[in-house]
């Protein structure tokens, strides 16, 4: 179990960390690198879900812009809402 978790945060990073907008790339880089190791099961999903969304459409959730997917609200959207640098 413990290696499935390990897995799962290994593509947490990746995905986190290689964004087609280099702003993003920062923003997401440095939220995982302060949250990951803090998250149980569920959150880690929820945050691979999260990430499944194109970059547009986080880099405008993160600004407060309105964008026509909806984006699940949950912990990890309420923490990525609010973190800062």
């Amino acid at each position: 179990m413990s290696e499935d978790i390990e897995l799962l945060k290994k593509k947490i990073v990746y995905k986190s960390s290689y964004r087609g907008i280099k702003e993003l790339d920062i923003i997401l880089r440095s939220f995982v690198s302060k949250h990951l190791n803090k998250l149980n099961l569920e959150e880690l999903y929820d945050l691979i879900d999260f990430l499944d969304n194109n970059d547009e459409d986080i880099y405008k959730f993160k600004q407060g812009i309105k964008i026509k997917k909806k984006i699940k609200n949950n912990n990890i959207t309420n923490l990525f809402r609010n973190f800062e640098i």
